[in-house]
């Protein structure tokens, strides 16, 4: 698979408002940091390759591992859906699943955790390590110097933050060719990403239990943390206005860029979806589950609530001025959230 067949579509949304629209969007930094293993001589022929995934970065490697004939491992957790199990099954990835969460790290911990385990127990392996690796953050400048190539000077860029490569590969990539664009990072309510505390989260493929050593605070000027009814309504309203049938990462993303894109009418924003809508068929795009599931939402928010600390934030739309602000430097947030296996960054 090419580098152009793995980059965005560009798609104009509004006035001043364009989406980078991928198929996969995680394909991107599986590929990158594969490959680079392969340079290094990290990845043999014997080496199985392993990895803590609960969505799309498990399917890009097992596209990947596929191609390369490579043995995959991937250790994941109930928010898996059946869909995706079968089809990383299908491409030959053997999926080991964590049923219960660790009391520190949540899923995420008790992932780790099994994942090292796997790992003593084969003589050799090669871990993406997608959280803590700078090869996902370096992998997303192919996708700054798309935007820059195509627009120039970009005012604001919008995505949602999980293992924070995609924001902080791309915004950083921006920002060497422009000091004065805006990053806004979408996070879900109870992650711990930007100062909440962990909590149960159903809004899935953003967040974190954990800190990825991937992620770089002083990058962001706003944080915005939607609730997962919010996401789906603007998921279906993308889809119904713009014809763009992409999973609810891309919904909470636009509900924020379409918002800065009004305010703002004079810069121009970007704002990243990251997948296509097919595995969501029965649950966001379905009126049915997302009523049994408290998630139908009767009238769509048009502006968040604006707070100066994360402890502030409620369980609606909530917008907080960042200020590219080191993590310490912003009152109010909870202690750093660390599991031992996830404090090893990669040199």
């Amino acid at each position: 698979m090419t580098e152009a067949q793995m980059l965005p579509r560009l798609i104009r949304l509004g006035p001043n408002l364009y989406g980078a629209v991928f198929t996969l969007m995680k394909l991107v930094p599986a590929q990158y940091i594969l490959r680079r293993a392969l340079q290094r001589g990290e990845l043999t022929e014997d080496t199985v390759i392993v990895e803590t995934t609960s969505g799309t970065f498990g399917l890009s490697l097992a596209m990947q591992a596929a191609l390369m004939e490579r043995e995959l491992i991937l250790v994941s957790d109930p928010a898996i859906d059946d869909n995706l199990h079968r089809r990383l099954t299908d491409l030959g990835a053997k999926v080991e699943m964590c049923l219960e969460p660790a009391p520190v790290g949540g899923y995420q911990g008790a992932r780790l955790t099994k994942l090292a385990e796997i790992r003593a127990s084969l003589p050799s392996t090669f871990c993406p390590e997608q959280y803590n690796n700078p090869d996902n953050a370096r992998s997303y400048h192919v996708v700054a110097d798309q935007l820059v190539r195509t627009f120039g000077t970009v005012d604001c860029l919008v995505g949602t933050v999980g293992t924070a490569g995609s924001m902080c590969g791309t915004g950083g990539g921006l920002r060497e060719y422009s000091s004065h664009t805006q990053i806004i990072g979408v996070d879900s309510h109870r992650s711990v990403l930007f100062g909440q505390p962990d909590g149960p989260r159903s809004l899935r493929g953003l967040g974190n239990s954990l800190w990825p050593a991937n992620l770089d605070h002083t990058l962001f000027d706003e944080i915005h943390w939607c609730s997962a009814a919010e996401a789906y309504a603007q998921t279906r309203a993308l889809h119904a206005e713009s014809a763009l049938f992409q999973g609810p990462t891309s919904g909470a993303a636009h509900l924020v860029a379409q918002w800065w894109a009004a305010k703002n009418p004079d810069g121009l924003c970007v704002v990243i979806l990251p997948d296509e809508g097919y595995r969501y068929q029965a649950t966001v795009y379905d009126d049915a589950w997302l009523a049994a599931n408290g998630e139908l939402l009767a009238e769509r928010p048009t502006e968040p609530v604006t707070v100066a600390s994360p402890a502030e934030a409620g369980d609606r739309w909530t917008r907080l001025v960042w200020g590219r602000r080191s993590y310490e430097e912003v009152p109010g947030v909870v202690p750093r959230v660390t599991h031992p296996l996830a404090e090893r960054a990669l040199s």
